[in-house]
């Protein structure tokens, strides 16, 4: 059996194209990874992903993980809610001054809490001045990122919202699996 999946690509070409959230949540703050750390990053990938069908890293190794970790100019950035892990994003730079956000998304029990809006706005703009992180970088023409029917119901619009463009479509039929869930058996509460 299959199913059929659509995928959005979106782009920012400037800095001002930026929208800002309406405010930071209470408790909230974002915080950069600056320690690469392949167990706390498997740790974001299978929490915020495992409901989600994210499965592209469960394979990688200790060693795959650290390598992509510490490559130059690739970040993570993390929403803590009163010090408790909430979601994270990673950055990574590409050729010509590019930054994909690579991995977007909030663990299931902080979702539709207005956090992803600030998570989101804040981390694009760290996207855009990676370069002043990084200074071997050069300067950050485009942010760009992709979702997919398969993750959130309020990721597309968040993405519109904070001032991304759709650059392309695409809609293919996949297998149907199971999520794996953030550990084997788990599955998120209902």
């Amino acid at each position: 059996m299959s199913i059929t999946v659509t995928t959005w690509s979106l782009e920012q070409t400037s800095p001002a194209d930026l929208r800002p959230a309406t405010g930071s949540p209470d408790g909230v703050g974002i915080v950069r990874a600056a320690t690469p750390s392949p167990e706390f990053s498997r740790f974001l990938y299978t929490a915020v992903g495992g409901d989600v069908a994210w499965t592209d890293r469960l394979p990688w190794t200790y060693g795959q993980w650290s390598g992509h970790l510490s490559r130059p100019g690739v970040e993570t950035w993390v929403a803590y809610e009163h010090g408790t892990p909430a979601g994270y994003l990673e950055l990574e730079p590409q050729a010509e001054g590019a930054v994909e956000i690579l991995y977007f998304g909030l663990l299931p029990a902080f979702r539709g809490r207005r956090i992803g809006g600030h998570l989101l706005a804040y981390a694009t703009a760290r996207a855009w001045d990676l370069p002043t992180r990084w200074p071997d970088l050069p300067p950050v023409k485009r942010v760009w990122l992709h979702t997919c029917t398969k993750d959130g119901d309020h990721a597309l619009d968040n993405y519109l919202r904070r001032g991304f463009r759709l650059f392309a479509t695409e809609t293919e039929e996949e297998p149907e699996s199971a999520p794996p869930g953030p550990w084997p058996g788990a599955h998120p509460a209902v």
